[in-house]
C-alpha cells in the first residue's frame, strides 16, 4: 500500500492527513534561548533535570563545568556546553547539524552569516560574534577556517564568565 496525503477542504479549512513520515517535522535550532530544552542561564540542576546532557568536566576550582548533550556528544578533549556556578547554562556549541533560526551553522560561509547578521562585530581576539536576534541577553559567536566556512558555531549569554 503506498503512502498518501490526503488533503480535504472541511467548512472553509484545508485539512491534511497522511503518514507521519510525510509529516513536516520540526528540527531543533541553537537558539536564541538556547538548545532544545536547554536553555541559556538554566541552572546545573535544572538543565541535568532535563535529560539531555551529561557531565563530561567537573568545575573542580573553575567556575564552570563541562557537559555534552547526550544526542551529540564530542570528543574526548572537548565539550558541548559549559556551566557556570554563577550564571547557569552559559556557552552551547552548536552540534553539525543544528543551525540558528537564520540557518546559519557548521559549513555556512562568513557571507551568509554576514547577510544573515547585518550586525555582526569582531572581538578583540578576532571572533565574530553578534547579539541573538530576540534575546537581548545572548550572543552568537562563530569560528571560521581560513577559507571562510564556519567550523564551530556557539551561544552564549553575555555575562558568561567560563570562556574568553
Amino acid at each position: 500500500m503506498r503512502n498518501a496525503l490526503v488533503v480535504i477542504l472541511a467548512g472553509g479549512a484545508l485539512l491534511l492527513a497522511g503518514t507521519p513520515a510525510l509529516a513536516q517535522t520540526a528540527k531543533t535550532t541553537l537558539g536564541p534561548y538556547g538548545y532544545g530544552k536547554v536553555k541559556l542561564g538554566m541552572s546545573a540542576k535544572k538543565a541535568k533535570a532535563t535529560g539531555k546532557i551529561v557531565l563530561k568536566q567537573a568545575a573542580g576550582t573553575g567556575s564552570c563545568s563541562g557537559w555534552d548533550l547526550k544526542a551529540h556528544p564530542t570528543g574526548k578533549n572537548s565539550v558541548g556546553l559549559y556551566i557556570s556556578k554563577k550564571r547557569g547554562v552559559a556557552v552551547i556549541a552548536a552540534p553539525k547539524s543544528v543551525k540558528t533560526p537564520e540557518g546559519i551553522g557548521i559549513g555556512s560561509t562568513m557571507k551568509q552569516v554576514k547577510r544573515a547578521y547585518p550586525r555582526l562585530k569582531t572581538s578583540a581576539g578576532g571572533i565574530p560574534y553578534v547579539s541573538v536576534p530576540r534575546s537581548p541577553k545572548a550572543y552568537y559567536a562563530f569560528f571560521p577556517n581560513s577559507k571562510g566556512e564556519l567550523e564551530g558555531v556557539s551561544i552564549g549569554l553575555d555575562t558568561q564568565d567560563c570562556v574568553s
